[in-house]
């Protein structure tokens, strides 16, 4: 069976994490956390990167950064994991669902400002697949209503819109570090932070609301508690996990987007006689290969298509259920306007096996597999 994932392992994380724990330091903001952290804010631009537990947690504590409460509504796409929700609901704010671009599975930039109102305090545009949601359009729209912008850029990792690195362009960024991630600590994230006023705070609320951090760099005599926080800093060791990925970054999205590329070569006859959609790349986006997705026609040719591909050794999943049908989204968040394509669009999408290190003849496998399907 060629399997839909493998986390990423370029070989020197054991070394690392033996490292760590020699160091005699394997809790949160060890060297290997500090060597993660320099690393994204060169990237990215960020004036700061957190290493978090998770990208669940980065946007819960951009949730809380941006002050988000009871009464409140945060304007998002309903096509995404749970997590870009649970953080502004667990605050007490409803989610208010946006309908998505067919084209890129991005939230609708054109929709948006209609779904403001005197209660919304945040966007959260989601960059699915690593392409980046039309953001000069977003970043103007929260300018002229005064609303904070947190990027979803779980998917997003050394990809672009326009030079500049997803994540890096609204008041907050998430990244993942997810085992299913271009770059993966196992569970982990990081919150970009762009506005450097907000950094100690940031701080401090990671910090269970401690100024523990200002106390290990010797700024003050002792840490306090001083504001509502949690637990969201990783072991060193799952950082010294992800260093090791970090060093060798450029090679291993080099190989995605060789997967990718080929996958979409391979495949663009069977998009040229309409049998299929491919993925849709704008102008002026920079991928990261992250996912290699197609569209069938609907639901029903769906599933017998995964079926077939998994009858065959080929294990390709579907993705998000939309969270507006969803239980909890009923009752935490709201549809604004009409669901075009959210539903429509995400009945018809398949994904296809996609790791770092997969190889070319198993890619060439899940291809001609795709198009037997297609000969039936």
């Amino acid at each position: 069976m060629i399997s839909f994932n493998r986390p990423p392992h370029v070989g020197k994380e054991e070394k690392y994490i033996a490292e760590a724990i020699a160091n005699g330091k394997i809790c949160g903001d060890g060297a290997f956390t500090r060597k993660c952290s320099d690393w994204l804010e060169k990237s990215t631009g960020a004036a700061k990167a957190l290493l978090t537990t998770s990208c669940t947690h980065a946007t819960e504590m951009a949730a809380l950064l941006a002050d988000i409460g009871p009464g409140d509504e945060v304007i998002m796409p309903s096509y995404t994991f749970v997590s870009t929700a649970d953080a502004f609901v667990l605050r007490g704010a409803k989610a208010v669902f946006v309908d998505i671009r067919p084209d890129t599975m991005n939230i609708d930039e054109t929709l948006i400002e209609a779904a403001v109102t005197e209660r919304t305090r945040a966007i959260v545009p989601v960059h699915y697949a690593g392409v980046a949601c039309e953001m000069d359009t977003i970043m103007d729209i929260a300018r002229r209503h005064g609303l904070v912008v947190i990027e979803d850029a779980a998917q997003g990792m050394l990809a672009s819109y326009k030079g500049r690195a997803l994540g890096s362009i609204g008041d907050y960024g998430c990244y993942s570090f997810h085992e299913t991630k271009n770059y993966s600590m196992g569970e982990g994230g990081a919150l970009f932070i762009k506005d450097s006023k907000n950094i100690l705070r940031a701080e401090i609320i990671r910090e269970k609301g401690t100024n523990r951090s200002q106390f290990f760099r010797g700024e003050v005599d002792k840490y306090s508690w001083q504001e509502a926080g949690s637990s969201y800093l990783p072991s060193d060791m799952n950082a010294a996990y992800l260093w090791a990925q970090l060093e060798m970054a450029e090679e291993i999205n080099a190989d995605r987007l060789h997967s990718w590329n080929l996958y979409y070569e391979c495949l663009k006859p069977l998009a040229d006689e309409g049998k299929i959609e491919l993925p849709h790349v704008p102008d002026g986006c920079v991928h990261n290969g992250h996912m290699f997705y197609i569209k069938v026609r609907d639901i029903e040719e769906r599933t017998m298509f995964l079926t077939y591909l998994k009858e065959h050794g080929v294990y390709a999943v579907f993705h998000y259920i939309p969270l507006h049908s969803a239980p909890a989204g009923r009752k935490y968040g709201e549809f604004f306007g009409e669901d075009r394509y959210t539903t429509r669009e995400s009945e018809r999408l398949v994904r296809l096996p996609m790791y770092y290190g997969l190889t070319e003849d198993d890619l060439m496998k899940v291809v001609e597999k795709v198009k037997e399907f297609y000969r039936m």
